[in-house]
């Protein structure tokens, strides 16, 4: 009852007014239009990777850098959030990452290494910090539609993703197949979602109570800090699936359209591939929310997910080219609702939207800096052996860690207690949001 009373109310409250029904609709098209950018400045690198390495004279493992140090970017600038949020706010400051992305996919057009690897930074800093404020908002704003919300917000992750990943290469011809201009026109999508947002920058607060409350309060279950968090076992087990899910999906990412090339397969069509792995990813993570909910056992949707990203694997190692669609086919299910769930337990396991951000922070924090380690290895373990038939029997093994963390991440209690059934919490009604997903 006391966490109840402290929380802070819903930003929004669908029902109240047709006023506010917009206000909501439009807070909500704002929030996953920003979400979609938040994976096509790495997403469009992989399938020009090729190009970039072939133009710059450039070493696998040092390619494999642009997709790596974003991934580390994406932890070590997890960390600075809550004190951007304190001073601008949770939606100037999702506004301020999306002017910060553009700039950065931008900075790539410079014809220079530093360049490349400077703007590449600018994006990994712009994405940490939105990844991190995505979950809180939505705890706060949509705590009557948390279900909906999330299958939204790992759809709109998986979408950007397939946009970048399948209309990168044929971009080329556009612009003269140069890799550098082809990228620079990704920079037009996150420009677009600042604009959509525009709208509810101009009304909100530069600093006001519930952000604060978010960034650093105490609550009656405890101060939400990432040094008590670490202590926490639902908190870690949060962490470490976010971490190993996150390393599987950027190894992938990174060079599965080189491992189609390396067994034949076109350049183009290689590229489409990666693509193609995320519809149905899309059409996974917009359920997994809602099947994580009901499941039963808890741990179900996490076994057969890292079973399907196992398989998937197994496949692409022993025959890459015979059976491609099917398997990224289950690549693109097994990622897809991984994601989605690691995304779900961070606000799932947190009593509140205040100890969400802190949850958010740790996972995305500590499990990025984890998952950079993902595009590297895998490179340097092709580079080592020769082949990809090593590199992806190790992604299957960390697939055993990522079961582990994960079914222990899906048991029903909240961070800092120690058994709290998700049923057994009370929610705060809201008129108008008791329909399927009111307790997220």
């Amino acid at each position: 009852m006391t966490r109840l009373l402290q929380e802070p109310p819903p930003r929004t409250r669908p029902g109240t007014s047709a006023r506010g029904r917009l206000g909501a609709v439009l807070s909500a098209v704002g929030l996953l239009t920003a979400a979609l950018n938040l994976r096509i400045g790495v997403a469009s690198v992989s399938p020009v990777l090729s190009d970039i390495k072939a133009d710059l004279g450039l070493s696998e493992v040092v390619v494999s850098l642009l997709t790596t140090i974003p991934v580390v970017a994406f932890g070590a600038f997890a960390f600075v959030t809550p004190a951007l949020s304190r001073r601008l706010g949770l939606h100037r400051l999702l506004g301020a990452t999306m002017v910060a992305l553009a700039a950065g996919i931008a900075l790539r057009l410079q014809p220079s290494l530093a360049g490349l690897f400077a703007g590449t930074v600018v994006i990994g800093a712009a994405i940490a910090i939105a990844n991190v404020i995505m979950p809180a908002v939505i705890k706060r704003d949509f705590s009557h539609r948390l279900g909906l919300m999330m299958g939204l917000y790992s759809t709109a992750l998986s979408a950007g993703a397939a946009l970048a990943s399948g209309v990168t290469v044929p971009l080329l011809s556009l612009v003269g197949g140069g890799w550098r201009p082809t990228l620079g026109l990704w920079a037009i999508p996150a420009l677009l979602a600042f604009l959509v947002l525009v709208p509810q920058l101009r009304h909100a607060p530069v600093r006001d109570r519930r952000t604060r409350d978010v960034a650093d309060a105490p609550s009656a279950a405890g101060e939400p800090s990432v040094r008590v968090l670490l202590r926490d076992p639902v908190a870690l087990a949060v962490t470490a699936l976010m971490g190993l899910q996150s390393m599987s999906y950027y190894a992938a990412l990174t060079w599965v359209p080189t491992l189609f090339q390396d067994s034949g397969m076109d350049a183009h069509t290689a590229g489409w591939m990666l693509s193609y792995s995320a519809f149905p990813a899309i059409a996974v993570s917009l359920v997994t929310p809602a099947i994580a909910r009901w499941a039963r056992p808890t741990w179900l949707p996490v076994a057969v997910a890292a079973v399907l990203t196992g398989a998937a694997f197994g496949g692409l190692a022993v025959a890459p080219l015979p059976a491609a669609y099917l398997w990224m086919t289950m690549l693109g299910l097994g990622q897809g609702a991984s994601l989605s769930l690691a995304l779900t337990y961070i606000v799932r396991r947190s009593p509140d939207a205040r100890h969400t951000g802190h949850v958010s922070m740790m996972a995305q924090g500590l499990g990025y800096l984890l998952a950079g380690l993902g595009p590297v290895g895998l490179g340097a373990l092709h580079s080592a052996t020769g082949g990809w038939s090593i590199p992806l029997m190790a992604l299957i093994g960390l697939l055993v860690l990522q079961l582990g963390a994960g079914v222990l991440a899906s048991r029903e209690r909240h961070v800092l207690e120690r058994h709290v059934p998700e049923r057994s919490v009370p929610e705060r009604r809201v008129p108008g949001g008791n329909a399927p997903g009111g307790r997220g």
